[in-house]
């Protein structure tokens, strides 16, 4: 059952990715099309606005969901309805803020934005934009969190992809036949709404949850100790763009941007193809299955680094040649960056390195523990980016993320050694060092492979070129250090 739920999860969660980044590419093309640029920047803006109110979950979220791994591998249903309850409480608070946050967007937001719009249009949009949000918090994460939690995040990612593809037909049909975006952004908004509303019903018929329990005391522990964790994701996420804008300009915003989505996009699949270990992970935890659950660690921790070397590894070959093809034809700017191009993506690579050892820290719930490592890295990204972009400009900011990822990824992998599964560091060394084998190796033939031509049929053959030369030099070097664990999976995914 534990192996049908994660594969359940993993399916769901890569069919997510693909719908949403097929839906990015279709509707902002749209919308550009038929609104003009200025339309489609205002409702980006007013979307980056109201997501700052993400700020206020101060890592509530990853809190709750480790909360309920142990109650739920037991069966304690007053204690899940007590986390549930209590959770949906501080969430709604966040609800209730952001209502208090769109207010105060509806009066200053047009004196502050450069827009051409009248006043009116432009707050109608905010409200209209601002209702999928609210529904979200007031109704929705504490019945994703429990779904995750107990390895069912298939449910919410069907969900998520289901309004993804519906919200975009709705879209484009709308658009086809003149809508106006007010009209466009509320049906988005309207499907969207719909989605908390379908899980909430799926939970309440699957599960014995008492939405009006009394408790006594905190059953969340840690409760706040999440927040030096969410605090440095989304520092570690976001800076950059901050420091570029101040300290370098808009123009090299505009460059780090075409980057930066390309590698991002990477590292969200990878990650999502993993989306069913964490909850796995936690009930093995709960229950102090140790010994089953170093053996899955340590087959989890080596198809991570293997995935991300052959991945990131392309990536570093591949993003350089891509990114001429995309910008083909725009002379505003200088997209040709392969020093920052090859910081970006080790950062990238380096931020997937270290999920098995984040992923144990999080199922055992070790939140207050682990907290100055993750002000640390957020500090260390910020000042040596600071330092970095006068003098190196890209390359700079992207020298602070690799240095914090670095950092992080160390310590993550120090601290589980120590103090959870006494992972032995000798393998974590081991498993690092065919990490740089397989990438110095990789780094030297592929300066050998080249685009015929800048087109995207050019690129393609010079993709698979690059993914069949480091996917002979992984097979390679796995096949001598790291035959058990080829056999372990063989054996896996036939079961």
């Amino acid at each position: 059952m534990r192996r049908i739920k994660m594969a359940k999860t993993t399916i769901s969660s890569i069919i997510f990715q693909l719908v949403s980044v097929l839906s990015c590419f279709v509707l902002p093309r749209l919308i550009l099309e038929s609104f003009g640029s200025e339309v489609n920047g205002l409702v980006d803006s007013i979307t980056q606005f109201l997501r700052v109110i993400s700020f206020l979950e101060l890592g509530v979220g990853a809190v709750v969901q480790s909360a309920l791994y142990e109650p739920l591998a037991y069966g304690n249903n007053e204690r899940i309805s007590s986390i549930l309850v209590s959770a949906g409480k501080f969430f709604q608070k966040i609800a209730y803020a952001l209502l208090a946050y769109i207010a105060v967007l509806i009066i200053i937001y047009p004196k502050l934005a450069n827009q051409s719009f009248d006043d009116l249009f432009t707050r109608s949009l905010i409200v209209i934009i601002g209702i999928s949000s609210f529904s979200q918090y007031y109704l929705g994460i504490v019945d994703k969190l429990l779904l995750n939690a107990d390895q069912r995040g298939y449910i919410q990612y069907n969900s998520q992809s289901v309004t993804i593809v519906i919200n975009t037909i709705a879209s484009c049909v709308l658009i086809y036949f003149g809508a106006s975006i007010h009209f466009v952004k509320l049906a988005t908004s309207l499907i969207y709404v719909a989605r908390p509303i379908v899980v909430r019903y799926y939970v309440n018929k699957h599960y014995s949850i008492d939405r009006k329990i009394k408790y006594e005391g905190e059953p969340i522990k840690q409760k706040w100790n999440g927040m030096a964790q969410h605090v440095a994701s989304v520092v570690l996420d976001g800076t950059d763009q901050i420091v570029l804008t101040i300290f370098a300009g808009l123009s090299a915003v505009s460059v780090y941007s075409v980057y930066y989505n390309v590698a991002h996009n990477i590292k969200q699949a990878f990650i999502s193809v993993l989306a069913g270990i964490q909850p796995v992970i936690g009930e093995l935890w709960a229950k102090q299955e140790i010994k089953k659950l170093t053996d899955i660690f340590g087959l989890v921790e080596w198809v991570i680094h293997t995935g991300v070397t052959f991945v990131f590894g392309c990536t570093l070959t591949l993003i350089v040649p891509f990114v001429q093809v995309y910008t083909k034809g725009i002379t505003d700017a200088d997209y040709y960056q392969p020093v920052f191009a090859f910081l970006l993506t080790t950062a990238q690579a380096w931020h997937c390195l270290r999920l098995p050892y984040s992923y144990m820290i999080r199922a055992s719930g070790h939140f207050k523990e682990t907290q100055i490592n993750y002000i640390v890295a957020a500090a260390l990204n910020v000042t040596v980016s600071v330092i970095s972009v006068r003098r190196y400009g890209l390359a700079g900011v992207a020298a602070g993320t690799l240095a914090a990822m670095f950092y992080h990824t160390i310590w993550m992998t120090w601290y589980n050694s120590r103090n959870l599964i006494k992972w032995p560091v000798k393998n974590v060394v081991k498993q690092f060092g065919a990490d740089i084998l397989a990438v110095l190796t990789g780094c030297v033939l592929g300066r050998h492979i080249s685009m015929g031509g800048l087109s995207y049929y050019a690129w393609a053959v010079m993709a698979l070129k690059a993914a069949l030369m480091w996917g002979v030099i992984i097979c390679v070097i796995n096949f001598i250090l790291y035959r058990d664990r080829i056999n372990a999976l063989v054996k896996l995914v036939r079961k």
